[in-house]
């Protein structure tokens, strides 16, 4: 079954939070000056248990989705997640399962993730240098904990892609220690404009650098040849270097180049609210009908539904007055 909505793009991607919390206080998406102790994160009892999360994922697989990503917040604070891994990887009809992660725990749960059916992992990592990495995650943190991670990711046999987002003014100087660290791995690294993701992150437009200038400043030090025939719902502008294979730069543009048109993704909350667009301020409850006994049957139709009239695109509206309205927050919503 092909379910599409309103501009007839494909429902194949689901992204689940599986917790609100997060050990970093990344400043595009958490920033420590909300998030302090004062805060109240989601209630346990408010936050999908796994079969229930299994549930939704094989409703979602019923109607033609394809893929699923595990987010947070930081997913590797949601205790026996490997638990869940395996629940979803023996769904008939899912054909890839990854995980987007600050990797500063990935170390000790590489291998059981990957035993589980895990299999890739999306490591953010904004700065090699200590004191640009300590400031953009607002805790200090150390990269090395995250190296170790992406190097147990490697070893344990996942796929791994690394993400930056570049802020102006705080870690242009790294990107390109940053790709060397990756072309040594032989991993892909993605270049991310800095987004207008919730309300907390003080979002302006003279903070972005455009991919243009970071791929000119990359095209100095690198071989950079572009790569065709992107996948359907692929974000990101791929260029390989043919001299190290598996080496990958990226561009993921949201702001000066929306993607909007070619968007199959939608996000289930940690308390069990789907959106249909990151930038989306209201969620559709799929919790309370699953809690009151609603069958798989009714639940797809609610999931059809709702994708049938989705006709988001904010990224490609925000330059007609939409930036700055009240949005969900990433660390609620899941990247």
């Amino acid at each position: 079954m092909k379910v599409q909505d309103m501009l007839k793009r494909p429902m194949r991607d689901l992204r689940i939070s599986v917790t609100d919390r997060c050990n970093f206080r990344c400043r595009y998406c958490m920033p420590i000056e909300i998030f302090d102790s004062t805060y109240e994160y989601l209630p346990r009892e408010g936050i999908l248990n796994f079969d229930e999360i299994e549930r939704f994922a094989e409703v979602f697989a019923g109607q033609g989705g394809q893929k699923l990503r595990i987010t947070g917040g930081e997913p590797l604070l949601r205790r026996d997640l490997p638990i869940l891994i395996e629940k979803l990887s023996s769904i008939d009809g899912i054909q890839d399962i990854a995980m987007t992660t600050n990797a500063s725990l990935l170390a000790k749960h590489a291998e059981p993730l990957r035993a589980a059916g895990l299999d890739r992992v999306t490591v953010s990592l904004d700065a090699l240098d200590e004191e640009v990495f300590g400031a953009m995650n607002g805790v200090g943190a150390k990269p090395q904990r995250v190296i170790d991670g992406i190097d147990a990711a490697i070893d344990a046999g996942l796929g791994v892609k690394i993400n930056s987002v570049v802020q102006k003014g705080t870690n242009e100087g790294e990107l390109i220690g940053l790709a060397h660290f990756a072309r040594e791995r032989r991993v892909p690294i993605r270049y991310i404009e800095y987004m207008d993701t919730g309300n907390t992150n003080g979002w302006k437009l003279d903070h972005v650098v455009p991919s243009a200038e970071v791929h000119a400043q990359l095209a100095q030090h690198f071989t950079l040849e572009s790569v065709g025939n992107p996948k359907l719902g692929e974000t990101a502008q791929r260029f390989a270097d043919p001299s190290a294979p598996g080496f990958e730069v990226g561009f993921i543009s949201s702001v000066t180049k929306p993607f909007c048109r070619d968007c199959n993704r939608m996000r289930l909350s940690a308390d069990g609210h789907l959106y249909t667009c990151l930038f989306a301020s209201e969620g559709y409850d799929m919790k309370s009908p699953m809690r009151a006994g609603e069958s798989n049957a009714e639940l797809a139709d609610r999931l059809v539904s709702l994708w049938g009239g989705r006709h988001d695109r904010y990224s490609e509206l925000r330059s007609e007055g939409k930036a700055g309205e009240p949005k969900k927050e990433m660390s609620y919503l899941g990247g």
